[in-house]
């Protein structure tokens, strides 16, 4: 008997905080994404939602400096 057994889908929670207010660059004040990356976000897997996370956390360092 061959079982072959699949590991759940790794799950990544949206960054959002529901207070959209993107700047001149197309970036959420909110959440720190970018638009198209808030566009994507459903569509990505969770190594490139991982990814867009980081960008987000150096977003936010440049922009709340």
């Amino acid at each position: 008997m061959n079982v072959k057994y699949h590991q759940p889908t790794e799950t990544v929670a949206s960054p959002c905080v529901r207070n959209c207010c993107l700047n001149q660059e197309d970036v959420c004040l909110g959440c720190f994404r970018h638009i198209d990356e808030i566009m994507a976000w459903s569509k990505l897997d969770a190594k490139a939602k991982k990814n867009v996370l980081n960008l987000c956390e150096q977003r936010q360092q440049l922009i709340q400096k």
